[in-house]
Protein backbone atom coordinates (compact mmCIF):
# COMPACT_ATOMS: atom_id res chain seq x y z
CA UNK A 1 0.00 0.00 0.00
CA UNK A 2 1.58 3.81 -1.03
CA UNK A 3 1.04 6.14 1.88
CA UNK A 4 1.10 9.93 0.42
CA UNK A 5 2.41 12.04 3.93
CA UNK A 6 1.43 15.74 2.16
CA UNK A 7 1.20 19.17 3.01
CA UNK A 8 4.84 19.46 4.54
CA UNK A 9 6.10 22.50 4.60
CA UNK A 10 9.62 21.96 5.39
CA UNK A 11 11.13 18.77 3.91
CA UNK A 12 14.51 17.87 5.47
CA UNK A 13 15.74 15.48 2.78
CA UNK A 14 19.52 15.03 3.48
CA UNK A 15 19.63 13.71 -0.42
CA UNK A 16 22.16 16.45 -1.92
CA UNK A 17 19.88 16.79 -5.72
CA UNK A 18 16.66 17.57 -3.06
CA UNK A 19 18.21 19.88 0.00
CA UNK A 20 15.31 21.29 1.71
CA UNK A 21 12.21 20.95 -0.54
CA UNK A 22 9.45 23.13 1.03
CA UNK A 23 5.37 22.59 0.23
CA UNK A 24 6.61 18.77 0.07
CA UNK A 25 5.09 15.57 -0.05
CA UNK A 26 6.55 11.82 0.50
CA UNK A 27 5.65 8.57 -1.02
CA UNK A 28 5.73 5.29 1.01
CA UNK A 29 5.54 2.01 -0.22
CA UNK A 30 5.80 -1.06 1.84
CA UNK A 31 8.96 -0.35 3.30
CA UNK A 32 10.72 1.90 1.24
CA UNK A 33 10.09 5.67 -0.11
CA UNK A 34 8.79 5.37 -3.57
CA UNK A 35 8.82 9.19 -4.26
CA UNK A 36 10.12 13.07 -3.06
CA UNK A 37 8.56 16.05 -4.25
CA UNK A 38 6.52 19.26 -4.05
CA UNK A 39 3.05 18.65 -3.54
CA UNK A 40 1.32 19.34 -6.37
CA UNK A 41 3.22 17.27 -8.35
CA UNK A 42 2.28 13.89 -6.01
CA UNK A 43 1.18 10.79 -7.39
CA UNK A 44 -2.05 8.91 -6.22
CA UNK A 45 -1.44 6.82 -3.63
CA UNK A 46 -4.08 4.22 -1.56
CA UNK A 47 -4.03 6.92 1.67
CA UNK A 48 -3.38 10.71 2.08
CA UNK A 49 -1.76 11.99 5.28
CA UNK A 50 -1.84 15.89 5.37
CA UNK A 51 0.63 17.21 7.86
CA UNK A 52 -0.60 20.51 7.30
CA UNK A 53 2.36 22.49 7.05
CA UNK A 54 4.60 20.80 9.69
CA UNK A 55 8.18 20.21 9.30
CA UNK A 56 9.57 16.61 8.39
CA UNK A 57 12.70 15.24 8.16
CA UNK A 58 14.09 11.24 8.27
CA UNK A 59 13.96 9.85 11.44
CA UNK A 60 16.85 10.01 13.60
CA UNK A 61 19.48 7.28 13.44
CA UNK A 62 20.94 6.55 17.21
CA UNK A 63 24.22 5.05 16.30
CA UNK A 64 25.50 4.90 20.07
CA UNK A 65 23.36 2.84 22.62
CA UNK A 66 23.78 0.34 25.51
CA UNK A 67 20.05 -0.91 26.03
CA UNK A 68 20.72 -4.23 27.46
CA UNK A 69 20.84 -3.65 31.12
CA UNK A 70 19.26 -4.13 34.29
CA UNK A 71 19.63 -2.25 37.72
CA UNK A 72 19.76 1.40 38.44
CA UNK A 73 22.82 3.98 38.73
CA UNK A 74 21.09 7.15 40.38
CA UNK A 75 23.47 7.22 43.46
CA UNK A 76 26.16 7.18 41.09
CA UNK A 77 24.79 10.06 39.15
CA UNK A 78 23.79 12.12 42.31
CA UNK A 79 27.28 11.34 43.48
CA UNK A 80 28.53 13.20 40.08
CA UNK A 81 26.41 15.64 40.59
CA UNK A 82 27.86 16.58 44.16
CA UNK A 83 31.16 16.81 42.62
CA UNK A 84 32.78 13.50 42.55
CA UNK A 85 34.67 12.76 39.46
CA UNK A 86 33.26 9.85 36.58
CA UNK A 87 34.96 6.68 36.61
CA UNK A 88 34.44 3.61 34.17
CA UNK A 89 34.36 1.40 36.79
CA UNK A 90 30.52 2.04 37.53
CA UNK A 91 30.08 -0.22 35.15
CA UNK A 92 30.76 -3.11 37.24
CA UNK A 93 27.62 -2.23 39.37
CA UNK A 94 25.26 -2.81 35.95
CA UNK A 95 26.84 -6.15 34.91
CA UNK A 96 26.33 -7.43 38.34
CA UNK A 97 22.54 -6.21 38.04
CA UNK A 98 22.46 -7.37 34.38
CA UNK A 99 23.68 -10.67 35.42
CA UNK A 100 21.08 -11.16 38.15
CA UNK A 101 18.07 -10.01 35.29
CA UNK A 102 16.24 -12.88 33.85
CA UNK A 103 16.23 -13.18 29.47
CA UNK A 104 12.42 -12.03 29.99
CA UNK A 105 13.71 -8.83 32.27
CA UNK A 106 16.50 -7.82 30.00
CA UNK A 107 13.88 -7.84 26.83
CA UNK A 108 11.39 -5.93 28.67
CA UNK A 109 13.66 -3.18 29.46
CA UNK A 110 15.16 -3.38 26.05
CA UNK A 111 11.67 -3.21 24.61
CA UNK A 112 10.80 -0.18 26.96
CA UNK A 113 13.58 1.84 25.89
CA UNK A 114 13.30 1.54 22.01
CA UNK A 115 9.69 2.34 22.02
CA UNK A 116 10.75 5.27 24.12
CA UNK A 117 13.24 6.27 21.50
CA UNK A 118 10.81 4.95 18.67
CA UNK A 119 7.73 7.54 20.25
CA UNK A 120 10.27 10.57 19.97
CA UNK A 121 11.31 9.91 16.31
CA UNK A 122 13.96 7.67 16.34
CA UNK A 123 13.64 4.84 13.64
CA UNK A 124 16.91 3.25 13.55
CA UNK A 125 18.98 2.28 16.09
CA UNK A 126 22.25 -0.07 17.20
CA UNK A 127 22.79 -1.22 20.70
CA UNK A 128 25.64 -3.10 22.63
CA UNK A 129 26.48 -5.50 24.69
CA UNK A 130 29.52 -5.17 27.63
CA UNK A 131 27.28 -5.95 30.38
CA UNK A 132 27.96 -9.34 30.53
CA UNK A 133 31.41 -9.72 30.27
CA UNK A 134 31.69 -13.51 30.68
CA UNK A 135 31.01 -15.72 27.60
CA UNK A 136 27.07 -17.08 29.05
CA UNK A 137 26.04 -13.38 29.39
CA UNK A 138 27.92 -11.89 26.42
CA UNK A 139 26.26 -14.23 24.23
CA UNK A 140 22.71 -14.12 26.02
CA UNK A 141 22.78 -10.25 25.81
CA UNK A 142 23.66 -10.05 22.08
CA UNK A 143 20.87 -12.71 21.36
CA UNK A 144 18.15 -10.58 23.05
CA UNK A 145 19.91 -7.81 21.50
CA UNK A 146 19.46 -9.27 17.94
CA UNK A 147 15.65 -9.63 18.31
CA UNK A 148 15.21 -5.86 19.03
CA UNK A 149 17.58 -3.29 17.92
CA UNK A 150 18.38 -2.76 14.21
CA UNK A 151 22.27 -3.13 14.59
CA UNK A 152 24.22 -4.84 17.41
CA UNK A 153 27.68 -4.03 18.48
CA UNK A 154 30.02 -7.12 20.52
CA UNK A 155 31.22 -4.95 23.42
CA UNK A 156 33.15 -7.60 25.62
CA UNK A 157 35.82 -5.63 25.74
CA UNK A 158 33.89 -2.94 27.79
CA UNK A 159 35.60 -3.31 30.98
CA UNK A 160 37.69 -6.25 32.62
CA UNK A 161 35.60 -7.81 35.56
CA UNK A 162 36.56 -7.49 38.86
CA UNK A 163 38.95 -9.63 39.73
CA UNK A 164 39.49 -10.95 36.12
CA UNK A 165 43.60 -11.01 34.59
CA UNK A 166 43.71 -8.80 31.93
CA UNK A 167 45.63 -10.74 29.63
CA UNK A 168 43.43 -13.73 30.14
CA UNK A 169 40.19 -11.82 29.65
CA UNK A 170 41.67 -10.19 26.58
CA UNK A 171 42.37 -13.76 25.80
CA UNK A 172 38.82 -14.64 26.20
CA UNK A 173 37.05 -11.45 24.55
CA UNK A 174 38.94 -12.69 21.50
CA UNK A 175 38.12 -16.07 21.70
CA UNK A 176 35.32 -18.14 23.32
CA UNK A 177 33.68 -14.92 24.03
CA UNK A 178 33.37 -13.83 19.98
CA UNK A 179 33.04 -17.38 19.15
CA UNK A 180 29.64 -17.08 20.91
CA UNK A 181 28.54 -13.84 19.79
CA UNK A 182 29.39 -13.40 16.23
CA UNK A 183 25.80 -14.85 15.26
CA UNK A 184 23.79 -12.15 16.65
CA UNK A 185 26.24 -9.52 15.82
CA UNK A 186 27.37 -7.32 12.76
CA UNK A 187 30.07 -4.81 14.35
CA UNK A 188 32.86 -4.85 17.39
CA UNK A 189 33.96 -2.32 19.78
CA UNK A 190 36.52 -1.84 22.13
CA UNK A 191 36.95 0.82 25.27
CA UNK A 192 40.54 2.28 24.61
CA UNK A 193 40.77 4.40 27.95
CA UNK A 194 42.56 4.72 31.12
CA UNK A 195 41.19 2.17 33.42
CA UNK A 196 39.91 0.27 30.28
CA UNK A 197 42.00 -1.37 27.47
CA UNK A 198 45.66 0.01 26.26
CA UNK A 199 46.66 0.56 23.05
CA UNK A 200 48.02 -2.55 22.31
CA UNK A 201 45.46 -4.45 24.17
CA UNK A 202 42.54 -2.64 21.93
CA UNK A 203 44.20 -3.30 18.99
CA UNK A 204 44.34 -7.35 19.59
CA UNK A 205 40.63 -7.22 19.91
CA UNK A 206 40.20 -5.10 16.70
CA UNK A 207 41.82 -7.31 15.05
CA UNK A 208 40.20 -10.61 16.36
CA UNK A 209 36.98 -9.07 15.49
CA UNK A 210 37.91 -7.81 12.10
CA UNK A 211 39.16 -11.56 11.60
CA UNK A 212 35.81 -12.97 11.99
CA UNK A 213 34.35 -9.69 9.90
CA UNK A 214 32.81 -7.89 11.89
CA UNK A 215 32.93 -4.00 11.47
CA UNK A 216 34.34 -2.11 13.56
CA UNK A 217 34.13 0.60 16.29
CA UNK A 218 35.66 2.52 18.97
CA UNK A 219 35.43 4.22 22.19
CA UNK A 220 38.06 6.62 22.54
CA UNK A 221 39.32 9.81 23.71
CA UNK A 222 36.81 10.25 26.09
CA UNK A 223 38.36 10.53 29.63
CA UNK A 224 41.33 12.46 28.42
CA UNK A 225 43.86 12.44 25.36
CA UNK A 226 44.87 8.74 24.19
CA UNK A 227 45.10 6.37 21.08
CA UNK A 228 41.64 5.50 20.48
CA UNK A 229 40.78 8.09 17.75
CA UNK A 230 43.89 7.13 16.38
CA UNK A 231 43.68 3.42 16.85
CA UNK A 232 40.18 3.88 14.81
CA UNK A 233 41.73 5.51 11.88
CA UNK A 234 44.74 3.00 11.71
CA UNK A 235 42.27 0.21 11.44
CA UNK A 236 39.76 1.42 9.45
CA UNK A 237 36.61 1.49 11.97
CA UNK A 238 33.48 3.11 10.66
CA UNK A 239 33.44 5.26 13.64
CA UNK A 240 35.16 6.47 16.80
CA UNK A 241 33.05 7.52 19.92
CA UNK A 242 33.17 10.24 22.48
CA UNK A 243 35.74 12.23 20.84
CA UNK A 244 35.85 14.75 23.92
CA UNK A 245 39.36 15.77 24.24
CA UNK A 246 41.34 15.75 20.91
CA UNK A 247 44.80 16.65 19.62
CA UNK A 248 45.47 18.44 16.51
CA UNK A 249 47.03 15.31 15.07
CA UNK A 250 43.67 13.28 16.07
CA UNK A 251 41.14 15.87 13.94
CA UNK A 252 43.79 16.02 10.95
CA UNK A 253 43.82 11.81 10.89
CA UNK A 254 39.63 11.83 11.21
CA UNK A 255 39.81 13.92 8.28
CA UNK A 256 41.74 12.30 6.42
CA UNK A 257 40.17 9.13 6.77
CA UNK A 258 36.08 7.43 6.53
CA UNK A 259 36.06 7.31 10.38
CA UNK A 260 32.82 9.17 11.57
CA UNK A 261 33.58 11.17 14.82
CA UNK A 262 30.71 10.33 17.24
CA UNK A 263 29.89 12.99 19.88
CA UNK A 264 27.70 12.05 22.60
CA UNK A 265 26.85 15.18 24.17
CA UNK A 266 24.33 14.01 27.00
CA UNK A 267 27.39 11.73 28.23
CA UNK A 268 29.29 14.96 27.86
CA UNK A 269 26.75 16.72 30.61
CA UNK A 270 25.62 13.82 32.49
CA UNK A 271 29.70 13.18 33.16
CA UNK A 272 30.99 16.50 33.33
CA UNK A 273 33.40 16.46 30.67
CA UNK A 274 33.77 19.12 28.71
CA UNK A 275 31.88 19.17 25.83
CA UNK A 276 33.27 17.87 22.06
CA UNK A 277 34.88 20.30 20.16
CA UNK A 278 31.85 19.77 17.24
CA UNK A 279 33.02 22.91 15.50
CA UNK A 280 36.68 22.13 15.54
CA UNK A 281 35.98 18.83 13.57
CA UNK A 282 33.33 20.13 11.40
CA UNK A 283 35.44 23.27 10.66
CA UNK A 284 38.44 20.92 9.79
CA UNK A 285 36.07 18.83 7.69
CA UNK A 286 35.67 15.73 9.62
CA UNK A 287 32.42 13.88 9.06
CA UNK A 288 30.48 13.93 12.79
CA UNK A 289 27.65 11.82 14.11
CA UNK A 290 25.42 12.57 17.02
CA UNK A 291 24.16 9.76 19.07
CA UNK A 292 21.98 9.55 22.81
CA UNK A 293 24.98 6.88 24.38
CA UNK A 294 21.55 5.65 26.09
CA UNK A 295 23.06 3.91 29.19
CA UNK A 296 21.91 3.29 33.14
CA UNK A 297 25.08 5.35 34.41
CA UNK A 298 26.50 7.84 32.10
CA UNK A 299 23.91 9.02 29.83
CA UNK A 300 20.15 8.06 30.50
CA UNK A 301 18.20 9.44 27.92
CA UNK A 302 16.97 8.15 24.90
CA UNK A 303 16.57 11.71 23.31
CA UNK A 304 17.94 12.48 20.17
CA UNK A 305 16.13 16.04 20.06
CA UNK A 306 18.21 16.93 23.76
CA UNK A 307 21.40 15.74 21.68
CA UNK A 308 20.60 17.79 18.68
CA UNK A 309 19.43 21.22 21.30
CA UNK A 310 22.96 20.44 23.00
CA UNK A 311 24.78 20.54 19.77
CA UNK A 312 23.19 23.62 18.55
CA UNK A 313 22.95 25.76 22.16
CA UNK A 314 26.52 24.74 23.39
CA UNK A 315 28.78 22.82 20.90
CA UNK A 316 28.36 25.65 18.03
CA UNK A 317 26.91 23.81 15.27
CA UNK A 318 24.32 24.90 13.39
CA UNK A 319 20.75 23.35 13.26
CA UNK A 320 21.17 22.38 10.11
CA UNK A 321 24.63 20.57 11.07
CA UNK A 322 23.05 18.85 14.04
CA UNK A 323 19.83 17.49 12.28
CA UNK A 324 22.20 15.71 9.50
CA UNK A 325 24.46 14.62 12.38
CA UNK A 326 21.89 12.89 13.98
CA UNK A 327 20.39 11.30 10.64
CA UNK A 328 22.67 11.27 8.03
CA UNK A 329 25.61 10.94 10.29
CA UNK A 330 24.68 8.18 12.29
CA UNK A 331 23.82 6.21 9.27
CA UNK A 332 27.56 6.51 8.05
CA UNK A 333 28.21 5.82 11.56
CA UNK A 334 26.66 2.91 10.76
CA UNK A 335 27.66 1.88 7.19
CA UNK A 336 24.24 2.11 6.14
CA UNK A 337 23.83 5.89 4.31
CA UNK A 338 24.28 4.63 0.72
CA UNK A 339 22.05 1.87 -1.39
CA UNK A 340 19.19 0.44 -1.30
CA UNK A 341 17.49 0.88 1.84
CA UNK A 342 19.41 3.38 2.97
CA UNK A 343 18.83 5.79 6.50
CA UNK A 344 18.57 8.92 7.52
CA UNK A 345 17.93 10.37 4.00
CA UNK A 346 14.68 10.89 2.24
CA UNK A 347 15.51 10.00 -1.63
CA UNK A 348 13.93 7.24 -3.89
CA UNK A 349 14.60 3.53 -2.91
CA UNK A 350 15.65 4.91 1.22
CA UNK A 351 13.90 3.00 3.97
CA UNK A 352 11.05 4.87 4.79
CA UNK A 353 11.48 6.46 7.90
CA UNK A 354 9.98 9.64 8.17
CA UNK A 355 9.70 11.89 11.40
CA UNK A 356 7.39 14.66 11.22
CA UNK A 357 7.60 18.08 14.34
CA UNK A 358 4.77 19.83 15.24
CA UNK A 359 6.55 22.92 13.99
CA UNK A 360 6.98 24.38 11.12
CA UNK A 361 10.57 24.06 10.87
CA UNK A 362 13.65 22.19 12.73
CA UNK A 363 15.10 25.01 13.66
CA UNK A 364 12.75 24.26 16.38
CA UNK A 365 14.39 21.77 17.80
CA UNK A 366 16.40 24.17 19.24
CA UNK A 367 14.76 27.01 19.33
CA UNK A 368 12.32 25.20 21.77
CA UNK A 369 14.67 22.42 23.58
CA UNK A 370 13.14 20.57 25.56
CA UNK A 371 9.87 20.85 24.50
CA UNK A 372 8.54 17.53 23.33
CA UNK A 373 8.02 17.93 18.88
CA UNK A 374 7.62 14.66 17.75
CA UNK A 375 3.49 14.62 15.86
CA UNK A 376 3.93 11.60 14.00
CA UNK A 377 6.99 8.94 13.36
CA UNK A 378 6.67 6.32 10.09
CA UNK A 379 9.30 3.44 10.85
CA UNK A 380 10.27 0.92 7.86
CA UNK A 381 6.91 2.17 6.48
CA UNK A 382 4.95 1.29 9.01
CA UNK A 383 3.26 4.69 11.09
CA UNK A 384 4.19 3.98 14.69
CA UNK A 385 3.05 7.11 16.24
Amino acid sequence: MAVVVTGIGELTTNEPGLGTVTDAAVVLEGDRVAWVGRSAEAPVADEWVDVEGRAALPGWVDSHTHLVFAGDRTAEFEARMSGQPYRAGGIATTVEATRAASDAQLAANLRRHVAEAVAQGTTYLETKTGYGLDVEHEARTARIAAGLADEVTFLGAHLVPPGADIESYVDLVCGDMLDAVAPYVQWGDVFCESGAFDEARAERVLLAMADRGLGLRVHGNQLGPGPGVQLAVRRGAASVDHCTHLTDSDVDALVGSATVATLLPACDLSTRQPLAPARRLLDAGATVALASNCNPGSSYTTSMAFCVATAVLQMGMSVGEAVWAATAGGARALRRDIGEGAVGVLRVGARADLHVLDAPSVTHLAYRPGVPLTWAVWRAGERVR
